[in-house]
């Protein structure tokens, strides 16, 4: 059975209303044309849709059943119509965004209210997770977009962007200013209490393939959840452990942290923006992702000093 949508979009608003005067009127249309197409929709399915009373129209037991499934089926339809309408004329839409807590403290915060500030239509929901939770989410499209910290296993369906370089600094608490007077090996500072990110995220990856290639084991003796732990714990005298650098300035210069030095550069990390090739983007994640390119150009964040190279060129 070959029926047009149309005849069933009508029968949707005269149902929806029980008059097809404001059936009519919501559909431009003129009121024979509508009861022409109700006629023609009942003589294809062979069976009365509507009773006449006074007031108006009723439904069929035959009309309401088909009603119950035709108004899920023009909702959604009508729905979706609506959204691309809005995306072409004003930028509007929500972006379940992935990130880090890295990500976030290095790049995303001041990132994200400059643009709520200019795209005030555009919600954005954010998932903190670890890196490998993330990309898996975005890969069965939970996401629309990640933005997470190296290093990691890209996979093929994944597009990847730089966004910035940073590097990360051994450091201490106050107590710990004695081991500051010389570079230190992996294995000395292997000797101290270290406090990281545990099992599972990119930062223990990082270090665990640091410390494998001076043959040494990368074991924390205190594993933290969020990264943002790892800064308040080494002010405590907990331990010593590693602080990506730009977080750490400010704390080196007030001396609630000690710099401390190895005798071996670190290489250095990367955040990087992901998305799913195989999925066309919603103009609002679009437009997000085009923000944070201009951003990266615009303002050349921070230089790896070992190759002098600019973050997310």
């Amino acid at each position: 059975m070959d029926i047009s949508f149309e005849y069933y979009k009508i029968f949707y608003y005269v149902a929806k209303y029980e008059n097809i005067t404001k059936a009519a009127m919501v559909l431009k249309s003129s009121q024979p044309n509508v009861t022409r197409i109700i006629h023609i929709l009942e003589d294809q399915l062979d069976c009365r849709l509507f009773l006449r009373e006074p007031r108006g129209l009723r439904l069929t037991e035959e009309g309401k059943r088909l009603y119950a499934h035709v108004a899920i089926a023009c909702q959604h339809l009508l729905d979706a119509e609506a959204e691309l309408c809005r995306d072409k004329n004003v930028c509007s839409g929500t972006i379940e965004l992935g990130v880090t807590e890295t990500a976030l403290h290095l790049f995303l915060l001041q990132n994200l209210h400059d643009f709520q500030t200019g795209y005030p239509e555009i919600k954005i929901r954010i998932q903190n997770n670890t890196t490998p939770e993330i990309l898996k989410s975005l890969q069965n499209g939970r996401l629309d977009l990640a933005v997470v910290t190296t290093p990691f296993e890209l996979h093929d369906a994944l597009a990847c962007e730089d966004l910035l370089t940073f590097r990360e600094v051994p450091a201490g608490g106050p107590d710990y200013a004695a081991l500051s007077d010389r570079p230190m090996t992996l294995k000395e500072f292997r000797l101290h209490s270290i406090i990281g990110l545990g099992y599972g995220t990119a930062s223990y990856e990082y270090y665990r393939k640091v410390f494998i290639e001076q043959h040494l084991d990368y074991e924390p003796a205190m594993e933290v959840a969020t990264a943002d732990l790892v800064i308040p714990l080494l002010q405590n005298n907990l331990g010593v452990g590693f602080v990506p650098e730009p977080l750490a300035a400010p704390f080196f210069e007030n001396d609630s942290l000690v710099p401390l030095t190895l005798n071996v550069p670190l290489p250095s990390r990367e955040v990087k923006m992901l998305w799913d090739k195989s999925r066309s983007q919603s103009r609002a994640t679009a437009t997000f992702c085009s923000y944070l390119r201009e951003r990266c150009q615009r303002n050349l964040p921070i230089l790896d000093p070992e190759n002098e190279s600019v973050a997310g060129n």
